[in-house]
């Protein structure tokens, strides 16, 4: 193997190349906005956006040979506008707890509700979250309902004194000031308008992979799917579709996780009792105005366990 060929494989050459193709892409196209159409703007924003959260989970994961603060740094640009990256990463990694997938106590990325507070919801936010669990809910509605609860929350730790949270909001401050200026003062493009064309859709976009890779079962071992797609969606999702094989084996780069899926294809679809679909297709045609399922408990032994009374 060639001195290149070792660096290439030792610094994870891919992720450097999706790294670049992004932040290139995206410049070129905040820079052209003037000459193109809205629908454009969004058609080609919204996968950048998406890619671009693609890659900052990469970066929490991979790239393990490269020091922590390169790593922040290539992933800290927001680029979609409303999560700072810190905090992503922190809630992330509580995320992958894997016996505590989808209990709402626990898991920051669960789409599931503790019966409790289910029954305090309004009415109204209620149908709402029930809506959310449609695709076409969770495409349209489902990135305001991550955004609103994020802000709630940092707001809340801010007021109560918590220097991350606040070290956390002054360093996306800056980096939306940074980005700001680039957006509006150099492609003299309006905040609204990248907002609306290209963050909001973009972070949508990414609303997609998450729909349903996650369920709620007893074993804790069949509670993540498996979707297969290579392209778009695998190239878009960085293979985080194969979202079993990534919890399983969280440092793997995503660019050998297909390879690993093939090779142990039966064990996983016997690990996780076949909570495996052959593409977005399938889901969409499904899910698409059907709850993809019950966000409350639907049982007092399932009640227990979202209330983190038992341990399951």
């Amino acid at each position: 193997m060639t001195l290149a060929a070792r660096v290439w494989q030792r610094y994870e050459g891919p992720t450097w190349c999706v790294a670049l193709a992004i932040y290139a892409g995206w410049a070129m196209l905040i820079l052209a906005h003037a000459r193109l159409p809205w629908w454009l703007i969004a058609a080609l924003g919204a996968p950048l956006v998406a890619w671009h959260g693609s890659l900052q989970h990469e970066t929490i994961h991979g790239l393990a040979r490269v020091p922590r603060a390169l790593r922040t740094l290539v992933a800290s640009p927001p680029l979609g506008v409303f999560f700072p990256y810190s905090v992503y990463r922190r809630s992330h990694l509580r995320h992958h707890r894997n016996e505590q997938l989808t209990l709402p106590h626990a898991d920051p990325e669960s789409f599931y509700h503790a019966p409790e507070r289910w029954r305090a919801y309004p009415p109204a936010l209620r149908l709402v979250y029930g809506i959310n669990q449609t695709l076409l809910g969770r495409l349209t509605l489902g990135a305001a309902l991550r955004v609103g609860g994020a802000f709630a929350g940092g707001v809340r730790a801010v007021a109560a004194g918590d220097p991350r949270a606040r070290r956390d909001a002054l360093v996306h401050a800056a980096w939306l000031g940074a980005l700001a200026a680039f957006v509006t003062g150099i492609a003299r493009m309006p905040w609204w308008e990248y907002v609306a064309l290209v963050a909001y859709p973009g972070t949508s976009l990414g609303m997609l992979r998450s729909f349903y890779e996650h369920r709620w079962t007893a074993d804790h071992a069949q509670r993540t799917a498996i979707i297969e797609n290579r392209f778009p969606f695998g190239v878009l999702f960085l293979n985080n579709n194969y979202h079993a094989v990534h919890h399983d084996d969280p440092a793997l780069p995503w660019y050998r996780i297909p390879a690993v899926w093939r090779a142990r294809k039966s064990a996983f679809l016997a690990r996780s009792g076949g909570f495996h679909f052959t593409g977005y297709r399938t889901i969409a045609r499904r899910w698409l105005l059907r709850p993809v399922f019950d966000p409350v408990a639907i049982s007092r032994d399932r009640e227990l366990h979202l209330n983190g009374r038992i341990t399951p």
